[in-house]
C-alpha cells in the first residue's frame, strides 16, 4: 500500500487529517441515481439528471464552508499526573470554539491501550463557546505513559461532510500500585487489621516505651490500670505503651518470574507491591527507619534507609514501575548484596513466593549469617489452587491422583518449612486479599516483642 492510499485509509479509521464524507452524503450518492434511473421511464432527460447530481455536490461543497477552520478551534486536557492502577478516575476535555459557527462532533482521546477506553466521545459545540466533556478512565498496568494527541472530527451545518483533525496535546501520567490498603491503615490502624471480621491483632500493652495515660475500656489489661490517677480523678485510668521507635525495617520484593502467577485482580507482584507499601506506611508512622530492595536475578532498585512519612513518596516513586522479569530469581546475590549495604540490626521482610524459596539451599547458608544479625521474615501468597484440589472431593480416579498429589505439595512444602524455621527463618503465606493486613500485623507483633 503507498503512502498515499495509507494517508487516506487513515481518515476513515478516525487518524490523521483532512476531510471525509458522512453517512448522509453517501445515502444521498446512493439513493439519487436510482430515482434519477427509474425516472428515466418517463423520459426523464440526461441533461436534468446530469444538473441534479451537480447541484447536489455544489451544495455539499458549499455546505464544508459552514464550519470552523481548524485554526479555530483549541483544546484543553486535565487529568491527574498520578492515578493508582484499578482506580477509576475523570478525565476532563475542553473544546473551545472561536468560530460563529455551531457543530456536532466526535473525538478519541490518545490515552494508552492498557486504559479503559469508553471512546468515541460525542457533542454539540455552540457558536464561540466554551464545551467541557468528561469521560472515566481505569489504567490497569502501572508504569509512566506519554498522551501525546487527540483525534477530532466535526460537522458541517448540514451534516454532509466531516472535518478530521489530530492535535497535539502531550500530557504525561504515571500509574502506581492501588494505595486503597495504606491509607485505610494510615486512616484506622485498628480498623485495616481487623482479621476476617472477627479477630483484631492489638498493640501488646506494657510492652515498650510508656505513651500516655488514658480512660479505661473495656478489653484493656486491669494490671495496667494507674492507680494514682484514678485516684486523683475519680475515674478509672490505664497505662497505654508503644513499641521503640527507631527500629530498621528491610522490604526485599521479588520481582522474578514467579511472581507473575496470575492472581483473582492482578498478579503477586501487583499484591505485593500494595502490601510493601502498607507495611512501609505502618513502620514510617511508627518512626521507624524503612530501606527497599527489589530484585530478580539482579538488583533492580535499592532505596536507603530513612524515615518521616515523606520517605513514602521517595519509596514510591522508585519502585511503582517495577515489572515481572522473565528470569529466576537470584536469592544468593541479593542476600550477599543485603550483608553489604545493610550493617545495623533491622527486621528483613521478604515478599516472594515461599515454594519456590524453600528449595534454594544456597541461600540458607547466607540466611545463616544474617540471622546472627537480622531479623528474617517471609511473607507470600497463598496457592489457592492447590488448597482447592485438596478439598474437592474424589469422586473418580484422575480427581483421587489430583487431591493426592495435591496433599503431597502441601506435606512437602511444611516439612520444608519446618527444616527452615528451625534455623530461625519464619516463614508465612497468606490469602492474596489479606496479604498486606497479615504483613502488618506480623511487623506489629514483632515490634511488641521488641525482638529487635
Amino acid at each position: 500500500m503507498t503512502k498515499s492510499l495509507k494517508s487516506l485509509w487513515g481518515r476513515f479509521l478516525f487518524r490523521g487529517r483532512g476531510v471525509v464524507p458522512t453517512k448522509r452524503l453517501l445515502l444521498i450518492f446512493l439513493i439519487l441515481p436510482i430515482i434519477l434511473l427509474i425516472g428515466t421511464v418517463w423520459e426523464t432527460s440526461w441533461g436534468f439528471i446530469i444538473t441534479v447530481n451537480s447541484v447536489v455536490f455544489f451544495v455539499s461543497l458549499a455546505d464544508l464552508f459552514f464550519s470552523p477552520n481548524k485554526n479555530q478551534l483549541f483544546f484543553k486536557r486535565s487529568l491527574s499526573d498520578e492515578m493508582e492502577r484499578g482506580i477509576s478516575y475523570s478525565v476532563e476535555l475542553e473544546v473551545k470554539n472561536n468560530s460563529h459557527h455551531s457543530f456536532s462532533f466526535r473525538l478519541i482521546d490518545g490515552i494508552p491501550q492498557s486504559f479503559k477506553r469508553p471512546f468515541p466521545l460525542v457533542g454539540i459545540a455552540g457558536k464561540v463557546s466554551d464545551t467541557i466533556l468528561t469521560y472515566d478512565t481505569m489504567p490497569s498496568v502501572r508504569g509512566k505513559y506519554e498522551m501525546k494527541q487527540l483525534f477530532f472530527r466535526y460537522r458541517s451545518f448540514i451534516g454532509l461532510w466531516e472535518k478530521q483533525t489530530t492535535v497535539e496535546l502531550a500530557d504525561s501520567v504515571k500509574v502506581i500500585p492501588d494505595l486503597s490498603e495504606t491509607k485505610q491503615y494510615l486512616e484506622n490502624a485498628q480498623q485495616f487489621l481487623l482479621f476476617e471480621g472477627v479477630k483484631i491483632r492489638k498493640q501488646r500493652s506494657g510492652v515498650g516505651d510508656f505513651s500516655k495515660i488514658r480512660s479505661y475500656v473495656v478489653g484493656d489489661d486491669p494490671r495496667k490500670i494507674n492507680w494514682r490517677q484514678t485516684a486523683k480523678l475519680q475515674e478509672v485510668m490505664t497505662n497505654e505503651y508503644e513499641p521503640e521507635h527507631g527500629k530498621y525495617i528491610t522490604i526485599l520484593i521479588d520481582c522474578g518470574r514467579m511472581m507473575g502467577a496470575e492472581l483473582t485482580k492482578g498478579n503477586r507482584l501487583e499484591k505485593t507491591l500494595e502490601a510493601a507499601l502498607t507495611v512501609t506506611a505502618a513502620a514510617l508512622q511508627k518512626g521507624d527507619y524503612v530501606s527497599v530492595l527489589a530484585f530478580s536475578n539482579e538488583i533492580k532498585v535499592y532505596v536507603p534507609p530513612a524515615k518521616g512519612m515523606s520517605h513514602l513518596q521517595t519509596i514510591l516513586q522508585a519502585i511503582y514501575h517495577l515489572q515481572v522479569d522473565a528470569a529466576e530469581s537470584n536469592y544468593s546475590a541479593v542476600l550477599q548484596y543485603l550483608e553489604m549495604v545493610q550493617k545495623k540490626r533491622s527486621l528483613l521482610l521478604l515478599f516472594s513466593d515461599v515454594r519456590t524459596f524453600l528449595y534454594e539451599e544456597s541461600a540458607l547458608n547466607y540466611l545463616k549469617r544474617l540471622r546472627q544479625r537480622h531479623l528474617f521474615l517471609m511473607i507470600g501468597v497463598e496457592d489457592i489452587s492447590v488448597l482447592k484440589r485438596v478439598k474437592k472431593e474424589p469422586i473418580d480416579i484422575p480427581a483421587a491422583m489430583l487431591k493426592s498429589i495435591a496433599m503431597q505439595q502441601i506435606l512437602i512444602k511444611k516439612r520444608e518449612k519446618i527444616k527452615w524455621e528451625k534455623q530461625g527463618l519464619q516463614m508465612i503465606e497468606a490469602r492474596e486479599e489479606k496479604l498486606a493486613a497479615a504483613a502488618v500485623s506480623y511487623y506489629i507483633d514483632i515490634m511488641n516483642q521488641n525482638l529487635l
